[in-house]
């Protein structure tokens, strides 16, 4: 910002009125021509304890509703004297319109007065009030054709020309109820989708002038050195260059198990420091704030039509010529304006113009609030005609924790299998991996005791050391004991076989001198999938497909168990894109369900691409339909919206045109008169409004899974120090 536009926006907000749960400000930033107010209003409701903003540009005025708490107060008006501080995205977005109902009550109201008026005041104040239809009328007769603005301000014309002040103002208010039912559910829409993915703001130390300082990650620019410890995700796409760390990137790449990264070695946006430090250089960084690329993300999945909404528009207008033909034929053959005026009040084009997005955005108003967004209309269309549904596995049918399922001793003399697992416990609690947190959480369920031990030694990336009653166990990776201790695990080659066959992950342990011990884990398969594959077959999904890039033996395991037709192993991402080309060469209407950047193409590649609600930004951004609650058993109510919102659509485009040809036919043949097609016409439009609305709001035969609730429970006995 210029340093004359700094200083002129640099007054801060004035309050100008004030009640418990509302506050009002003026504030000259929003005169600002560059600023974007899809970005200030998502900063904005990001507030803790805001329930809404609205905000009145013309007017420089913003209006917070909130939770009454002095909390809230204290930070709606910290982030407004800040706001001068922070840079402006550029934009040219609009802050989102409010629905008016004042129109519809001026309107009501003069309803209500017309027969105490006299003559002269009605015609006045009818010509007034329908100035507007009349306007748009003309503008859209000059800049785009016959269009439906064309028929309505000729429908409300005539009537106010003959003198008809009642069916003109009717046909009017009518109009403008259905205009304020579509403003207000868009809006109410809008919010809750936006609120719904409100952005976390992440911090990262950065190396400047030669010491660390916290940033927003957004701020970090290209080639700057970024320090990431213990605990903390990995903000930037760079290099490592120096420092090791076990890190955690199963939302990135799919691989359950945590990496080794060191020096020269690639780190992603996204992946999370498991134990270790690293220093890395960034290459890849954002150059817009995390909260403009969601506000322009939600923005751009809002205004995603549908090919039922364009058809619809389509045939309206289309519909719009035969209203006029069949007027000027029965005027024709009659010479009677009164049918003429009443053909002209059936258009149609109301109840499939306004009612259809009106549907699919009430879907998308009902899925928010069941935790998925649906990225438009054509997300709704195609995820209600999916017939196939391919998962990636980690993340999405599985859990990324891990859980012991095998104990097996190979010494049961010296090392008996509740020690073995007791001692190996006891030593790697002191780790914070996975596969650490697995054993110890299976030796409390044993309610085993902590077996005292050495200091332990834990080789980053390896595996650890550590003495026991004179033994020193080494516990870690095949490749680690037999590469780096000289071990030899071959001659339990068969049982390290058939727990691989059965898809194991392999924890070895061993003494110096002898293998003692293998300790089988495998994902954690989510509670509610079998439940969630077996509804989805209920709602017509007649074939469920696995890919994965784990191995074979253990994808074809996790498939066997949960019911999947069929199952693609150590599949690389192109590979995984190819398969959804060959699956939706077959015919196919296909939904493919993934969570990490590995995932893209085949999102991308998908009928409808579906993000888990812990995936990763690019898999959110690529995907159709974002799940934002991690729970699988969303997806399920998802399509069950979408199917229903589908089925209302076209329940509502046959009554639209089933109605509204009889009210024609009336009119024609004289049995109506222009207010009573007024009447039927508008009330068919807004009774079709007022379905889309609440049509979807309770299941059909779906039934509703509950979200699954896992109680940690701490044992008495469990392992301590």
């Amino acid at each position: 910002m210029d340093a004359s536009v700094h200083t002129h926006y640099r007054r801060g907000p004035r309050l100008v009125h004030e009640t418990s749960r509302r506050l009002r400000f003026k504030l000259p930033l929003l005169g600002d021509p560059r600023l974007d107010y899809s970005w200030m209003q998502t900063w904005l409701e990001a507030i803790h304890g805001v329930d809404s903003v609205r905000i009145n540009r013309p007017a420089r005025s913003i209006v917070f509703a909130f939770d009454g708490s002095v909390r809230a107060r204290a930070a709606i008006l910290h982030c407004l004297n800040s706001a001068p501080q922070h840079p402006i995205p550029q934009g040219e977005s609009e802050p989102p319109a409010a629905a008016d109902a004042s129109p519809l009550i001026l309107k009501g109201a003069l309803l209500l007065a017309l027969p105490v008026l006299s003559v002269p005041v009605r015609k006045a104040l009818t010509w007034l009030s329908i100035s507007r239809v009349m306007i748009d009328g003309v503008d859209t007769l000059i800049t785009q054709g016959i269009k439906v603005e064309v028929l309505d301000a000729i429908a409300v014309g005539l009537s106010a020309h003959k003198g008809d002040f009642f069916t003109a103002n009717i046909t009017d208010f009518l109009m403008s109820l259905g205009t304020y039912l579509e403003q207000k559910t868009q809006r109410q829409s809008d919010q809750m989708l936006r609120k719904l993915l409100r952005p976390e703001p992440v911090q990262a130390w950065v190396e400047r002038d030669g010491q660390l300082c916290q940033v927003p990650e957004d701020q970090i620019h290209a080639g700057e050195r970024v320090v990431v410890g213990v605990g903390e995700k990995i903000p930037i796409d760079g290099l490592v260059l120096d420092g090791m760390a076990r890190v955690n990137q199963s939302s990135i790449t799919g691989e359950p198990l945590p990496v080794r990264k060191e020096a020269m070695d690639r780190v992603i946006a996204g992946s999370v420091v498991e134990a270790g430090r690293l220093r890395i250089e960034a290459r890849y960084v954002g150059d817009e704030t995390t909260t403009a690329r969601i506000a322009r993300f939600i923005d751009e999945s809002l205004e995603q039509g549908s090919d039922t909404e364009r058809l619809a528009d389509t045939l309206a207008d289309r519909r719009v010529y035969l209203t006029l033909g069949t007027g000027a034929l029965v005027y024709a053959l009659t010479g009677e304006q009164r049918r003429l005026e009443s053909v002209f009040m059936v258009d149609y084009s109301c109840a499939l113009k306004l009612g259809t997005p009106l549907a699919f955005k009430s879907g998308m108003y009902r899925a928010a609030q069941s935790h998925a967004l649906l990225k438009g209309g054509d997300a709704i269309e195609a995820l209600a005609k999916v017939d196939t549904v391919v998962f990636d596995k980690t993340g999405t049918l599985t859990r990324s924790d891990l859980e012991v399922t095998d104990v097996i001793v190979l010494d049961p003399q010296r090392w008996p299998r509740e020690r073995l697992l007791a001692v190996t416990a006891s030593i790697e609690e002191h780790a914070s991996h996975p596969i650490a947190e697995a054993i110890v959480r299976a030796a409390r369920a044993e309610n085993l005791n902590h077996i005292e031990h050495g200091e332990a030694e834990y080789l980053v990336a390896h595996g650890m050391r550590c003495p026991v009653d004179g033994d020193c166990l080494v516990i870690g990776s095949r490749h680690y004991l037999e590469e780096h201790e000289g071990l030899d695990f071959s001659p339990y080659r068969a049982q390290i076989d058939a727990l691989y066959a059965d898809g194991k992950t392999l924890l070895y342990v061993a003494t110096t001198d002898e293998p003692i011990g293998l300790i089988g884990l495998r994902d954690s398969v989510r509670e509610d999938a079998r439940a969630v594959l077996d509804d989805l077959r209920r709602l017509g999904v007649s074939s469920l497909v696995m890919l994965t890039g784990d191995q074979r033996s253990r994808a074809e395991a996790l498939g066997r168990e949960l019911g999947i037709d069929d199952v693609y192993a150590e599949q690389v991402p192109e590979e995984k894109a190819d398969v959804i080309q060959r699956l939706k060469a077959q015919g196919r209407h296909l939904a493919f369900v993934g969570d990490g950047v590995n995932d893209g193409p085949a999102l991308a590649t998908a009928d409808v691409g579906i993000a888990m609600a812990r995936g990763a930004e690019l898999a959110r951004a690529t995907a159709d339909v974002v799940l934002l609650e991690d729970r699988l058993s969303t997806l399920v109510e998802a399509m069950d919206i979408a199917q229903r919102t589908r089925r209302l659509v076209e329940q509502n485009y046959h009554a639209a045109i089933g109605i509204n040809t009889g009210v024609m036919v009336g009119a024609a043949l004289g049995w109506l008169s222009p207010v009573s097609t007024a009447v039927l016409h508008n009330g068919t439009t807004v009774a079709l409004l007022l379905r889309a609305l609440r049509g979807i709001a309770t299941p059909s035969n779906t039934r509703q899974i509950p979200a699954t609730t896992v109680n940690s429970v701490t044992q008495t006995h469990a392992i301590g120090g």
